[in-house]
């Protein structure tokens, strides 16, 4: 801009979301060490996406045949090369302007702009003030796509299936990578349910969060990516978010589990979220207690109630089984340190339906003489 030179700033052992464009003024060139180029870490991988069942499949740490290993190493290596740098700067959403955290894969010609602007409503991105202008006045969406199974006060949620509102859930997934590190799923909306949480005023329901789960997951996960806007964090919305999801966990008459891994806010907001909830149930129920009963109360799995229990020292094993060792006293200690919600998930506001998933094959029969 004007000729101004500017450098992109990575801060070591910082998050990448501090991450920064700089003039020159603001830097010591003289302590600058040139890093000597290696060879091994060039990747021979060209034009390939890493794809979320790939990065999935990575994570789950099988053991993977040489040439796949290199593969899977390479397309790695690629992906963070390309996001290493974010590509827009600021995005105008509704009321607010939001400095963003992350890359994300916005078309080419949008990806170049510094500041993007998106409509709060279907969440179409433009590059100009001036088309987003245009643009509310044909829009015709007063909310999120879908159907709206809860609603208490302000509070609204949306339910909205990838299949049947593709583009919004596409726009809804570039917003989302802005501020999510990790996130690889971007166009692969068909097979997932979005949860859109909205605060509802005269002019509309207003975007504050969001999370996605898998139409039919075999491992139970009950959600597959979480967000809370940056301008609602700090709030209690992602409380709410990982709430809901677990409200309809029980609705199903299951227990989940959100798929790892989960980003660095997101377990804070899951240990937060079950440490309040676990200690909640120690404190008001009476008589003995198993972990299959809370899991079966909360929507829980056993395995994230055990292992949030190690962690606030309140589990023992003895005898080859997991024992709830508390007394009051050490009770009413963790619940100083937990924050209390404000608002909750009142289950009597919920109007939903399972997704039914597809119809089991019908058997064929086989006709003899």
């Amino acid at each position: 801009e004007g000729g101004r030179q500017e450098y992109y700033v990575h801060y070591q052992e910082f998050n990448k979301r501090l991450d920064e464009w700089v003039t020159e003024e603001k830097l010591d060139l003289s302590t600058v060490v040139r890093k000597q180029a290696d060879k091994k870490d060039e990747s021979t991988s060209h034009g390939r996406k890493m794809t979320r069942s790939r990065k999935k499949h990575n994570h789950d740490g099988l053991p993977q045949a040489g040439e796949e290993s290199e593969k899977v190493s390479a397309l790695e290596k690629e992906h963070q090369e390309i996001t290493k740098i974010k590509n827009i700067n600021v995005i105008e959403l509704g009321r607010y302007e939001i400095d963003t955290w992350y890359f994300s894969p916005y078309p080419e010609e949008y990806s170049k702009c510094m500041k993007l602007y998106l409509c709060e409503f279907c969440l179409k991105y433009m590059r100009h003030k001036r088309t987003l202008e245009r643009h509310k006045l044909k829009c015709d969406l007063k909310h999120p796509p879908g159907n709206e199974i809860y609603r208490k006060d302000t509070l609204s949620v949306f339910e909205v299936d990838g299949m049947k509102n593709k583009v919004y859930c596409q726009n809804l997934c570039l917003l989302a990578k802005l501020f999510l590190d990790h996130k690889t799923l971007y166009y692969d909306v068909e097979p997932f349910l979005f949860y859109i949480m909205t605060e509802v005023d005269a002019k509309g329901a207003h975007i504050v969060g969001y999370f996605s789960k898998e139409k039919k997951s075999p491992d139970d996960y009950n959600l597959a990516c979480i967000l809370t806007l940056p301008p609602y964090q700090r709030k209690g919305y992602g409380k709410l978010l990982i709430s809901f999801s677990y409200e309809l966990s029980r609705k199903e008459q299951k227990t989940g589990t959100p798929e790892k891994p989960l980003s660095d806010l997101g377990l804070l907001s899951y240990r937060s979220y079950w440490t309040e909830v676990l200690i909640d149930i120690l404190r008001t129920h009476r008589g003995n207690i198993s972990i299959k009963d809370m899991s079966k109360m909360t929507g829980i799995k056993t395995e994230d109630i055990i292992s949030t229990l190690q962690q606030l020292n309140l589990i023992k094993y003895w005898k080859g089984q997991h024992i709830i060792s508390v007394t009051p006293k050490v009770l009413d200690q963790h619940m100083k340190n937990v924050a209390k919600r404000k608002v909750t998930i009142d289950p009597n506001n919920l109007h939903w339906t399972p997704y039914p998933g597809p119809p089991s094959p019908k058997k064929r029969k086989i006709a003899t003489d």
